[in-house]
This record gives structure tokens, sequence and C-alpha cells, in this order.
């Protein structure tokens, strides 16, 4: 991996891991295009970039996270359904992080999804609550497992999860990058402890690669969410709906036609 393609997926992680458009999704894509993804410090990279993109969440909602201690019973009730899950169908979920089909038709369906949303919960915006309860943030955590199907989208199962339980628009996003953190931060855990002796063997090089791929990840990830409930207020999901269905079916496409997705090779 050059530091170039270190920077590219990077930026990718940071501007769609807290946008319902699946940053795993959009990862696979990229390191097919540049034909690395089979690469094992690839992989590796991929999930270990996600710590700089955690720390955005915390920084940009500093005061929350020192807040009170209930915050964070809510947030661990609402993470037990994905850790479980996690842990038991991990090698399931590895085996199809290289299966563009599967990205493609999870884009596609979800986009199509994200067209009826504002429909489908307008009322919530008048009616909904603000305030996460343990009922919801488990009901909540149990959707997020959906999304260990790449392309599923993390933050598109969490927010729709919220919107089902009646919060609001903000509250449901902002839970879900809440939520981000003890997620993302386990699965990254686990990972780079699978993946430790890649890790200690690892040259001087690629430790420069990880380095500067979590301090591009935050600060395109800071951005991401400083800007992300103000543009889902004002225009809802379809833009992302439209997107994911526009993303899906020319992969489909592309696939169907048998062309070589890779930039060499």
């Amino acid at each position: 991996m050059s530091f170039l393609e270190a920077i590219i997926l990077a930026i990718i992680e940071g501007l769609t891991e807290f946008l319902p458009v699946s940053s795993t999704g959009h990862m696979i894509i990229a390191s097919t295009f540049m034909n690395i993804a089979s690469d094992d410090f690839t992989k590796l990279f991929t999930v270990a970039i996600q710590f700089g993109a955690i720390l955005s969440v915390v920084v940009v909602y500093f005061k929350k996270f020192f807040q009170s201690i209930n915050f964070y019973v809510k947030l661990f009730v609402a993470f037990i359904p994905t850790g479980i899950i996690g842990l038991l169908l991990k090698s399931k979920v590895d085996e199809l992080l290289e299966n563009i089909w599967v990205v493609a038709t999870s884009l596609l369906l979800g986009g199509i999804v994200l067209l009826f949303v504002d429909k489908w919960f307008a009322q919530n915006e008048e009616e909904g609550d603000e305030e996460v309860s343990y009922k919801t943030g488990f009901i909540i955590g149990a959707i997020q497992s959906i999304a260990m199907i790449p392309g599923v989208s993390r933050s598109a199962a969490t927010i729709i999860g919220g919107l089902s339980q009646k919060l609001t628009r903000k509250a449901a996003a902002e839970f879900s990058f809440f939520l981000a953190v003890p997620t993302m931060f386990a699965a990254t855990v686990k990972s780079v402890w699978d993946e430790k002796e890649l890790l200690m063997e690892s040259t001087n090089n690629e430790f420069w690669l990880l380095l500067v791929g979590n301090l591009v990840a935050f600060v395109v990830a800071y951005a991401a969410i400083q800007s992300f409930i103000s543009f889902l207020n004002k225009h809802g999901f379809k833009f992302f709906g439209y997107y994911r269905i526009s993303l899906g079916l020319i992969l489909l496409i592309l696939l169907l036609a048998k062309v070589n997705l890779t930039m060499v090779g």
C-alpha cells in the first residue's frame, strides 16, 4: 500500500463512517479498484483507522462523554447485541468483506429504503423523543447488527432503528455517533488482536501508513459529523438514497458485464 492509497482510504473512512452510505462498502470498492483488497495489511489498515474516526466523535461531543455514568450504561446496553453477534459470526462476516456483489446489492436495497424513510417517520420531528431509553438503546443495537453485512451501513441501520423507536432525526443521528464508539473500538481491538503477528511484523513504513491514516480519518470524520445533522434536518435521507442506488446499479452493471474493477491487471 502506498501513502496515496492510504490517504484515499482514510478520506473515504472519515467521510462515510457516519453517513448512511456504508463506509465498509466504500472501502471495499476503493481497495478493489486499487487492486489491494486481498492484501492482509489493507484489511488491517481499513479497520485500524477507525480509531481516528472514533476519536472525532469524542472530541465533537466531549461534554456528553463526561456528563454521567448513565450515558455509558445506555451505550453498553445498546452494544450488547452487536458484541455477541459479532463474536459468533465474525468468520462469516470476514468472508463477505471481499465480495463486491454483496456490497453492490446492499447499497441498492438500502438506498431504496432511504427514499421512504422521511415519509415513514415524518411525525417524529413533531412528536419524537430526544432521550434514548434502555429499551430503545437495546433495540437500536440489535438493528445495528444487520450492518455486519458489507454495504448495509452501520449509520443507516442505527439511525433508522432510532427513528423506528420514535426518536427525532437529531437524537437518532447523535446516538448513532455515540454507539459507533464502543462498536468500532471493539471491532478495531478484535481485528488488531487477531492480526497481532502481522502488526508486529509491520515495517516502519506500514506504521507510518497507520499513523497518517488515523490522522486523516480523524480530520475528515470531524468535519463530516459537524455538517451531517444540519444537512439531515434540511434535506432528509433522499439524497443518500439516490446516491446509494446510483452507485449500487453502476457496480451491478459493471459486474454483470464482467468488467475488471481493478485499476491494474
